[in-house]
């Protein structure tokens, strides 16, 4: 089972029909499975694996 690692939160706004109803909608985060060195998997943003990369290849 992966364990999710990342503290981002999903962003809320209102859903705006043509009658300007509003309602609530939640939008996710991206999470995407990814194996450590350890052989641990873990659930991080995308966001959070692309800054991860950039900072191994420095």
């Amino acid at each position: 089972m992966a364990k999710k690692l990342t503290n981002r939160k999903p962003n809320f706004a209102n859903n705006r029909s043509h009658a300007l109803n509003a309602t609530k909608k939640k939008q996710g985060l991206n999470l995407q499975k990814v194996k450590l060195e350890n052989g641990k998997t873990v659930r991080i943003s995308a966001r959070e694996l692309r800054t991860l990369k950039k900072l191994e290849a420095a």
